[in-house]
């Protein structure tokens, strides 16, 4: 119990002259800190804007963490929690529990460093908005890995992490993300420079959000599909909510995805029986290999798409005789009718939209769109090394120099504001070090087709680790308090340096400044 105390009401006004209140930095870790659980801490504690956990590492910390609304930061200000690097060789493990960290309204935080394992129901739950988790590992989930909430969830990235043994069943996958736009609309999931791989069910990837940039991932060996495109779960939404409020559009672009199970689907797009995008996907100098023989599709578009845009791709089938289908279409006659509206069983939403330019795909592949110009198709693109998934072009790779600089918007149905070619590639096969990215130059007079580049890269990489979540700034009128409207349509350069240490905390008015030194006296005491 803390000991409150009285100060006389000169030296109240006296100690609240400062303009600001300085962050507080809190420590967990075994021995020697003021915690020794982090449930101990958000439990006693309520957080602030640019306030800083640090958690000691070589350590195991029990799951059930729950950070409540209480403990969350601002915009441009969020609260810290990370590994304290200089405690502990190994990250910091967080382990068990239903849900091993749940971000319950706790808006506006970054999640940094750590290893997260073991909660039956979901490793990270987050049913807040403006959340980054970064430099983490998150493995043997025996259900979700990442889940986001069907309300009171906004915008979530996730960067420079390891995701991996997760997913159960049909309905329990690696990464699944949904937003609520009806709290948080114009929300932004940012995934990028992420390993994600070997699914124990699922889909690795399963998004129902607003808006996904999709940028500079390795995805691998799913149970399912590698990546579901799809919209909001219409049974599960706030009041007020209709399948025709947003446009749930997604950015997929730099990414290698593998696909080796025997799912016919490296991707889906469009919809479910419980929710239709009635959105637009964008795949742009992508790596989609299928490691196995019989049938494949690369994109399967059913329930609810409006258009399909590809630039840039590689779509190649190792099995000898084998040979993918590019864009398959399921038909109404196939799917059974959606459980809430639409009710509509076509692929498209207003008919088939689709288009493309220089993408190389293997000669035989079929459903190959009509619509695509320049496309090239070949019996092998040569990569490096294909047995030991070495995916840059070798020397004499019909994908060098070949891709399009500045590929064309369809003109009937434009991306809003997309990322035109990839200025990074994807991790090796591996998780990349936080800040690791390397940029990827063209070197020849065209970009290559293809997630890299061909030949080694001649780049060092490019600093990008920080204390600050890398999310877009807000947009002029966003209703509902969502922080992060989507930075391409205003010209931001969502791969920017975030500073190293989080800034101060915002100005407060005057009985606000006294308030808070009240508390923390309190809590010092």
């Amino acid at each position: 119990m803390f000991r409150k105390s009285l100060l006389p009401l000169g030296c109240l006004l006296a100690l609240s002259t400062p303009t600001t209140v300085l962050a507080a930095t809190y420590t967990v870790g075994p021995t020697g800190r003021q915690y020794t659980q982090l449930s101990q801490l958000f439990d006693a504690r309520n957080l602030a804007p640019g306030d800083v956990v640090l958690v000691d590492g070589s350590a195991v910390y029990d799951g059930d963490i729950v950070m409540g609304e209480d403990d969350g930061g601002a915009a441009g200000n969020p609260v810290v929690v990370r590994w304290s690097r200089a405690a502990g060789t190994t990250r910091p493990v967080l382990q068990g529990g239903t849900h091993t960290f749940k971000f319950e309204r706790a808006n506006h935080v970054v999640f940094e460093g750590f290893e997260v394992r073991g909660g039956s129901r979901t490793c990270v739950f987050s049913e807040a908005d403006d959340i980054t988790v970064r430099d983490s590992v998150i493995h043997d989930c025996p259900s979700h890995g990442i889940l986001g909430a069907d309300n009171n969830s906004g915008s979530f990235t996730l960067e420079y992490s390891e995701l991996y043994n997760s997913g159960a069943g049909t309905t329990r996958h690696t990464i699944y993300m949904q937003s609520d736009e009806i709290a948080f609309p114009n929300a932004l999931f940012v995934m990028r420079y992420n390993y994600v791989h070997d699914g124990t069910g699922g889909v690795l990837v399963r998004v129902r959000h607003q808006r996904s940039q999709i940028y500079y991932n390795w995805i691998e060996n799913a149970v399912y599909g590698e990546m579901e495109l799809i919209g909001p779960d219409c049974e599960t939404q706030q009041p007020g909510w209709t399948a025709d409020l947003k446009r749930e559009d997604a950015d997929v672009v730099g990414n290698v995805i593998i696909h080796r199970n025997s799912w016919r689907n490296a991707i889906r797009a469009g919809g479910d029986l419980n929710g239709r995008s009635q959105g637009r996907v964008r795949l742009v100098n992508n790596t989609i290999v299928f490691d196995r023989g019989g049938a494949a599709n690369a994109v399967m578009v059913q329930l609810g798409l409006e258009s399909l845009e590809m630039h840039n791709n590689v779509i190649y089938q190792t099995a000898s005789g084998s040979t993918p289908a590019i864009v398959r279409e399921n038909p109404a006659s196939e799917v059974d009718t959606p459980y809430c509206g639409p009710m509509g069983k076509d692929p498209w939403t207003s008919g088939r939209k689709v288009f493309g330019t220089s993408n190389w795909v293997q000669s035989g592949a079929s459903l190959v769109p009509y619509e695509w110009t320049g496309t090239l198709s070949g019996s092998d693109p040569r990569f490096t090394a294909l047995a030991q998934y070495k995916l840059r072009p070798a020397a004499g790779s019909p994908l060098l120099d070949t891709g399009s600089n500045a590929p064309p918007a369809p003109p009937a149905f434009p991306y809003p504001s997309p990322l035109s070619i990839p200025r990074f590639e994807p991790p090796q096969r591996a998780k990349m070090a936080m800040g690791g990215a390397v940029a990827r130059p063209i070197k020849g007079s065209r970009i290559d087709i293809g997630a890299m580049e061909g030949g080694s890269s001649a780049s060092a990489p490019m600093p990008l680790n920080g204390a600050q979540p890398l999310l877009p700034p807000r947009a002029q009128g966003t209703a509902g308090g969502g922080t992060a409207a989507v930075a391409q349509r205003q010209g931001a350069d969502t791969d920017r340096a975030a500073p190293a240490d989080p800034p101060q905390a915002q100005e407060l008015s005057w009985w606000q400044r006294i308030w808070r030194w009240l508390e923390r006296l309190l809590q010092l005491q």
